[in-house]
């Protein structure tokens, strides 16, 4: 299969807001970034800041990353992209297991079949393990991937591919360029090595939370660490993290990731 040039994307959370979102939308379409992605949480509903940025942007391709199944079922999801009206082909629907605590295969791949039924949009799914990761690759247009390094990224690309050639590979990357919002990206990592399943599988792989963000751990190039990611899978997503939620700091990461994506290529 030939490669086509990576994506380079940039990924902020629900609560910040429908406004705040449309208005970060806007400056990532103007700095040239391919998507924007959204995580939903319980008190930020991801598919309505997309339709607020679809209004305010005219390319950017939008994304959820992503919607759990086990909170926001096919039919709900999918009367909230009606009432967003983000046309199909600029969304990509991120949807997960979310917090089931069984049956967490049949039940993506049952909200997979239902949602692709009803839209034409792409269909990622959000995968740790590897039976999860290979549903995406089977049943989705593919897995979107988190907490790993370059090298683990492109090993899982790869094993996509063997599931289905044509399958994406996305990998949220939490990211900061702020000095002022490290402390805040590695307190992030830190949590996230708590819970079980991402400490399990931090094990099995061998490396830390903290060997997966950007700048990493013992290092200030950015550049050349993002390098490595965009040679490891086909979309980067840059998950922001800001010292302060506010406009001015959403605007100033989108104009540090363009340096460094330029700087990278």
């Amino acid at each position: 299969m030939t490669r086509t040039r990576t994506a380079l994307s940039i990924g902020v959370a629900a609560t910040l807001g429908p406004h705040l979102i449309a208005q970060i939308a806007r400056v990532a379409e103007d700095a040239g970034f391919h998507s924007l992605w959204v995580n939903d949480t319980p008190d930020g509903d991801a598919i309505a800041a997309l339709g607020a940025a679809a209004r305010a942007t005219d390319r950017l391709v939008l994304a959820t990353g992503v919607v759990p199944l086990d909170r926001r079922g096919p039919a709900e999801i999918l009367e909230a992209l009606d009432r967003a009206g983000i046309p199909d082909g600029r969304l990509i629907l991120g949807v997960g297991s979310g917090a089931a605590r069984s049956g967490q295969l049949a039940l993506v791949a049952d909200g997979v079949g239902r949602l692709r039924e009803a839209r034409s949009a792409q269909i990622v799914v959000g995968a740790l393990g590897p039976r999860m990761r290979r549903l995406a690759a089977r049943e989705a247009d593919g897995p979107l991937l988190s907490w790993l390094t370059p090298e683990a990224a492109a090993a899982q690309r790869e094993e996509a591919i063997a599931e289905r050639e044509e399958t994406r590979t996305h990998l949220y990357v939490r990211t900061a360029f702020d000095v002022g919002a490290r402390d805040r990206m590695l307190r992030e990592a830190d949590r996230y090595a708590t819970y079980p399943n991402y400490a399990a599988n931090f094990a099995r792989l061998g490396f830390d939370a903290r060997d997966t963000v950007l700048p990493a751990s013992g290092t200030q190039d950015v550049a050349e660490r993002l390098g490595a990611y965009l040679a490891a899978v086909d979309e980067v997503v840059l998950r922001a993290i800001v010292a302060e939620d506010d406009f001015a700091e959403y605007e100033a990461f989108v104009t540090e990731a363009a340096a460094a994506r330029d700087a990278g290529l």
